[in-house]
């Protein structure tokens, strides 16, 4: 493989992972346009931040094992599905649970493309 496409495969799982994170962060922007307490708008924001907080979590477990960072983000992925309950809708998961899935398969590839191969006997 092309050192470039190593490259890439390598960091490309790190950054769409931060930038996924700075994506759902947004979402937590909501509890500022309601009239709450300072104490109260702090809560709400910080209940409102434990999925960036989640997502942050997979995107350092990945950065050192990479297997365990697909295997968070498809967890992330299938949690998001689990919440959605019998409102299911196919766009809303490709907005939320497509990125993760995409990150989970970059770390996957990064993964294997890491590991050594075995020598056959």
């Amino acid at each position: 493989m092309p050192p470039f496409a190593e490259k890439f495969v390598h960091w490309s799982p790190r950054v769409l992972g931060l930038l996924f994170a700075a994506f759902i962060s947004l979402f937590a922007l909501d509890v500022f346009g309601e009239a709450h307490s300072l104490g109260e708008t702090l809560l709400a924001l910080a209940h409102h931040l434990i999925p960036t907080a989640l997502i942050l979590v997979a995107v350092l477990l990945g950065w050192r094992w990479p297997w365990a960072g697909a295997l968070g983000f498809v967890a992330l992925a299938a949690a998001y599905g689990l919440m959605m309950g019998g409102h299911f809708r196919w766009d809303w998961f490709a907005l939320v649970g497509g990125p993760a899935l995409l990150t989970a398969a970059l770390f996957a590839a990064d993964a294997f493309l890491r590991t050594p191969p075995v020598p056959s006997p």
